[in-house]
């Protein structure tokens, strides 16, 4: 069960624009959802990669007032990545190819020679499990210590950061093994301290499977919301105006089944 409250406060009336809501896609059922923004003029149109959807939210005065719940069924299995086999290059369908590019925060071209030495011995998805766990086993989660403009070299320098600078280095590694890896945001009830959190999703065997390089959180426990290059794709909101933060609470909930 997902519960979330937003409170923001506006210079003007607002043009915003929320990736929030979870999506209906392979291993996941939305089976139920309210979402009330007040007097809001809301616009819904398809996520990125067609995955999960994006509004427009046009707030006519100073203020923007959410509540969104949702219950999601998660049907998706925990494999055991170990197993399965990259793509080469030539083999990489249209959906695949440009997550083994660099894109903003992920600065993949910096970290061949480091992913060759460090990991070359390994091949597929045992290679991807090898590059979670230094990340996990080298990285301290330290909330504060990055912000929106913070990028993977300063990351992989300091070892420290959140969910999203995991995911970004995560996925910077991995794209420089040739893997696609695209950026995830996810609703997850083990997530400490509750938020949005940021993963990654792999491309073994033709099919994307979540890895999160933080280890709060297993794939079978994940309600994917959207996904991406990096964190500018999948911010959960974007705002045309100065915004101020009021209030903003995220819980996520198991139901046993």
């Amino acid at each position: 069960m997902i519960d979330l409250e937003m409170h923001y406060q506006f210079a003007m009336p607002n043009t915003v624009t929320l990736v929030i809501e979870a999506a209906e896609t392979a291993g996941q059922t939305v089976n139920r959802a309210e979402l009330d923004l007040g007097d809001a003029q809301v616009t819904r149109i398809a996520g990125d990669m067609d995955l999960g959807s994006r509004l427009w939210v046009q707030v006519p005065g100073d203020e923007m007032r959410l509540s969104y719940r949702a219950e999601v069924e998660v049907t998706r299995p925990d494999l055991p990545l170990e197993t399965l086999r990259a793509a080469p290059l030539h083999e990489l369908t249209t959906e695949a190819a440009p997550f083994i590019r660099p894109s903003r925060y992920c600065l993949s071209d910096k970290f061949v020679a480091f992913v060759a030495r460090r990991f070359g011995h390994l091949q597929g998805g045992a290679k991807v499990l090898a590059i979670r766990d230094w990340i996990e086993a080298e990285l301290d989660y330290v909330p504060g210590s990055s912000d929106a403009d913070t990028h993977v070299l300063e990351t992989f320098a300091a070892r420290q950061g959140v969910c999203r600078d995991y995911a970004h280095l995560f996925c910077a590694m991995v794209r420089a093994a040739q893997i696609p890896a695209r950026m995830v945001a996810a609703y997850g009830p083990c997530v400490t301290p509750p938020d949005f959190h940021a993963l990654a999703e792999v491309w073994l065997e033709g099919r994307w499977h979540p890895v999160d390089p933080t280890g709060m959180c297993r794939p079978d426990a994940l309600a994917l919301i959207a996904v991406g290059r990096d964190a500018y794709d999948i911010a959960f909101m974007e705002s045309q105006a100065p915004a101020t933060l009021v209030r903003q609470e995220v819980s996520v909930t198991e139901i046993p089944g």
